[in-house]
């Protein structure tokens, strides 16, 4: 049995958890690394959005789509922290950032999920 076979038996929860861990473990590297703020929110937004438009295109299992597409992209991206950045900028007049920041984010990610099932498509 290879690990990936093995993970077909371990319960939702489990598999969901242990993405999570990893997805928010990365999440906090990639904020330190590049010190928090938009730039930090954005990255994980459009690196999330890759990885799930590649796993959706990739002939997975759903243990695997489970683990790394709700646990690990869950946890990796973060929706919440995106609109704080848009109601912050917004709330301290600053309009035109708060409508770039909003429409750049959602066109990035949109991008990403558009390049990564693309990949796998082109390589599968």
């Amino acid at each position: 049995m290879t690990p990936l076979t093995e993970l077909a038996t371990l319960p939702t929860p489990v598999l969901v958890g242990l993405g999570g861990t990893l997805g928010a473990l990365s999440r906090y590297a990639v904020d330190t690394a590049l010190s928090g703020g938009h730039r930090s929110t954005l990255a994980v937004n459009v690196l999330g959005s890759f990885a799930l438009g590649a796993l959706v295109a990739a002939p997975v299992s759903t243990a695997a789509a489970t683990l790394f597409g709700t646990g690990f992209c869950g946890a990796f991206t973060t929706f919440s922290s995106f609109a704080v950045g848009v109601a912050e900028d917004a709330t301290n007049g600053d309009g035109r950032r708060a409508v770039r920041y909003a429409v750049g984010t959602l066109l990035a990610a949109l991008g990403g999920v558009a390049v990564g099932g693309g990949l796998v498509g082109i390589l599968a």
